[in-house]
């Protein structure tokens, strides 16, 4: 049984201008996290916000809009 990050039950509680990180997105999709870097790269994933050397989000509107079909 998979593991589900704590981030996701979150992520209906949060607002469009939040970001969440890696854990959370795989979940969102249903993926693995190579497989939602392959789809980012394809352009199937938004792409996410590189805060800094170490530090990569996905904004949580941009998710949202996606993942409700309005690409």
């Amino acid at each position: 049984l998979a593991r589900v990050d704590p981030g996701v039950p979150r992520f209906v509680k949060i607002t469009d201008a939040a970001h969440v990180r890696l854990p959370v997105v795989p979940a969102l999709y249903a993926c693995s996290r190579a497989t939602v870097w392959r789809h980012v790269k394809a352009g199937l994933i938004p792409a996410p916000i590189k805060f800094s050397e170490r530090v990569t989000a996905w904004n949580v509107g941009v998710l949202r809009k996606h993942l409700m079909g309005a690409h």
